[in-house]
């Protein structure tokens, strides 16, 4: 009887993978590349519901995916074939993979066919049918082991469930007006093995634990719900104790959990925010510049969205309308911001090569002010004529890897927080992100917080609910002019992109920051 699968897998199909990335894709018909990705991971989770266990699952995956490019009548296009697998599959993983190159190869070879036979009829639309091209990369062969202190392949489940349990009940007794809640914990390890038929032959392993916690509050007017995730690329430790390091500081599970249900709780009888008619100065939190960051520089900065490939689905970029008319280069935020990805840092987003072997860099989206850079693939660094960046990943190796945001923040400034609310005479603070709504292309947004507090001569007062900020995206930003020193990171773990939708993990965040913005809320 075959034997659950353990991240081992990747040392027993490690050779299969690579000749046959190296040799036996490069033996079929018209191929110029191909690459392998094989994933495997090992994985507990335990969910409790008001204070009592609700379930728990121990488990294993394996999946592989291949990526051909092959050419047909002068044009080189890509194929892709994905497919999870189980542990019967291992004792012929050999075979399995050449069936998969075989599928790559002939929708490649079908892809280039059409599209030679489209740029011939269709003219000048026909010659926009680009042969598919891949930047260069350095070949690296490279093993990076997974970091942690507790090891999640040791923790027994009923541990987590246990932990998830205590967590749960401790916020289901704080206070009767706690009307549901749910708490979750989750550790994993991870294993990434990717070869191409350059030579590469990377071997990525990392862990990830992490926690969810729902809170229902009765409220005088209403219920509030508020939901938070914590989490890290670390082992079990990350629950029972959590982590604190430079600009990431988790409380464990139990401490996260009640402190999410106290704000709930505190919030939940506050007055509607009522809304502003016209613009006030707000001060925004890092956790909500968290979400800023994600949704208004993080998404657009994705090279695959800003050349349309997902514009009948999810939209286009503020930053980027064609090659010739995009804001590469030009101010887009006051001199005081700065926007960078850096996958090289620890955090939810942290990665040394992504999913096509592209080593990980720091990339500076907005530079004082003025946009830089997006990420990219080899393929979409190709059209633009730039270096790639290492963004290319996908949240399972059967699934297409897309291009994904990393550790994507704002940089800290030389303000001293306190010193930012001082000075407003009357505005808002906003603290904690919510729930976002933003534009087609994000060029505005309206982002709801867990809180806002009126500032009055830099003092801040009356808490509201249910409060979220409104703009034009390059106006808030043209418009900041303050930033803090205290950048924080939080874990981002569903973050939704594709079809079929993917969700990746990513660490997002920032320092507190000061712009002017309009208020809505539900307060009249």
């Amino acid at each position: 009887m075959p034997q659950q699968v353990s991240i081992k897998v990747i040392d027993q199909v490690g050779d299969s993978v690579l000749s046959t990335a190296t040799e036996f894709a490069l033996r079929l018909p018209g191929v110029r590349y191909c690459d392998i990705r094989v994933e495997a991971n090992e994985r507990r989770t335990a969910v409790a519901e008001n204070g009592l266990e609700k379930a728990s699952t121990e488990d294993y995956g394996l999946a592989f995916g291949v990526r051909v490019l092959a050419e047909s009548g002068g044009v080189v296009a890509p194929g892709y074939f994905g497919q999870m697998l189980g542990s019967a599959d291992v004792d012929r993983i050999g075979r399995v993979l050449q069936e998969g190159v075989k599928h790559a190869h002939q929708r490649a070879r079908a892809s280039a066919e059409r599209k030679a036979l489209a740029k011939g009829r269709f003219g000048p639309l026909g010659r926009a049918l680009y042969s598919t091209d891949l930047a260069p990369i350095e070949v690296k062969q490279q093993t990076i082991l997974a970091t942690y202190r507790q090891d999640p392949r040791e923790v027994p489940l009923a541990r987590v469930v246990a932990a998830a349990a205590a967590a749960s009940r401790a916020v289901a007794g704080l206070d009767s007006r706690v009307a549901y809640s749910v708490v979750s914990a989750a550790t994993a390890i991870i294993r990434e093995l990717f070869c191409s038929s350059q030579g590469s032959c990377i071997d990525q392993g990392y862990a990830q634990t992490e926690g969810a916690v729902f809170v229902v509050a009765s409220g005088k007017k209403a219920p509030l719900e508020l939901y938070d995730f914590t989490g890290h690329q670390r082992g079990w430790e990350v629950i029972e104790e959590g982590y604190a390091s430079g600009a990431i500081r988790l409380p464990s599970l139990l401490d996260f959990a009640t402190g999410l249900a106290r704000l709930t709780l505190e919030t939940a009888d506050a007055p509607f925010l009522p809304s502003t008619d016209g613009e006030a100065v707000v001060v925004t939190d890092p956790h909500y510049n968290a979400l800023v960051v994600h949704e208004v520089v993080g998404h657009p900065s994705e090279l695959d969205r800003a050349l349309k490939y997902e514009t009948g689905y999810a939209g286009r970029s503020w930053l980027f309308k064609s090659l010739r008319d995009n804001q590469i280069g030009k101010q887009v935020a006051s001199p005081l911001v700065n926007a960078v990805s850096d996958p090289t840092l620890e955090g939810y987003g942290h990665f040394l090569y992504d999913h096509e072997g592209t080593p990980a860099r720091r990339v500076h989206h907005i530079q004082g002010g003025v946009y830089r850079e997006f990420l990219n693939s080899r393929q979409t660094a190709a059209i633009l004529g730039v270096a790639p960046n290492g963004s290319y990943r996908a949240a399972d190796a059967s699934l297409v890897p897309l291009i994904r945001m990393t550790n994507t923040f704002f940089p800290a400034g030389s303000s001293d927080p306190q010193r930012i609310l001082r000075d407003v005479e009357r505005g808002y603070y906003v603290k904690g992100h919510r729930i976002p709504s933003v534009a087609e292309s994000r060029e505005n947004f309206r982002i709801s917080a867990m809180q806002v507090y009126e500032i009055r001569n830099g003092e801040m007062g009356q808490l509201y609910r249910d409060g979220a900020v409104m703009s034009d995206s390059r106006d808030y930003f043209m418009r900041v002019d303050a930033v803090g020193n205290d950048l924080q990171l939080f874990p981002i773990p569903n973050c939704g992109k594709g079809q079929p939708m993917q969700s990746k993990r990513m660490g997002n965040g920032g320092p507190t920051m000061r712009s002017v913005a309009r208020l809505v809320g539900r307060g009249g």
